[in-house]
C-alpha cells in the first residue's frame, strides 16, 4: 500500500516539476509524469532509509518534487546530448 501512496505522490510530483521546469519537453506529458513518479519513489526510499523523515510527513513530498525534478533535469539532459 506504501507504494501505490509514493505512486500518487508522484503523479503530483512530477505535475509540479512540469510547472517548476518549463519548456519543451522530449517525451511529452506522459514520460514528464512518469519521471515524476521514478523521483518521487527514489527520494522516499532514500529518505526513509537515510532517517531523513517519516511515513506521512511533509517532508516526504517535498522530497518527491525535488526528486521528480532532478530526474526531469537529468533526462532532459540526456535527451539534449542525443
Amino acid at each position: 500500500m506504501d507504494l501505490l501512496g509514493w505512486i500518487m505522490v508522484g503523479l503530483l510530483a512530477g505535475a509540479l516539476a512540469r510547472l517548476v521546469m518549463p519548456g519543451r519537453d522530449p517525451g511529452g506529458c506522459v514520460v514528464t509524469i512518469l519521471l515524476g513518479i521514478a523521483g518521487a519513489l527514489l527520494a522516499g526510499f532514500v529518505g526513509r532509509l537515510a532517517g531523513v523523515y517519516a511515513p506521512g510527513e511533509r517532508a516526504g513530498f517535498l522530497a518527491a518534487v525535488l526528486g521528480a525534478v532532478a530526474v526531469l533535469g537529468l533526462y532532459r539532459w540526456f535527451a539534449a546530448r542525443r
